[in-house]
């Protein structure tokens, strides 16, 4: 039976933290940032989580259910 493998934009989109969590970046930060706030931008630079609901899906993807 061959290997499972990852979605490979799933891979580079999506990390695994120590606590087993998925972290991923913001969208809309890549261009037209000239009218969008300071303080938008910089929220956007933070990376975030993925929320719970949506958790099962990405662990699929990565091959770690």
């Amino acid at each position: 039976m061959p290997k499972m493998k990852t979605k490979s934009g799933a891979k580079k989109r999506f990390k695994v933290t120590g606590s087993g969590k998925i972290k991923r970046k913001h969208a809309f930060k890549s261009h037209i940032l000239t009218k969008k706030s300071k303080k938008r931008k910089l929220a956007l630079t933070h990376a975030a989580l993925v929320h719970t609901s949506d958790e099962r899906s990405v662990k699929e993807q990565l091959r770690l259910v």
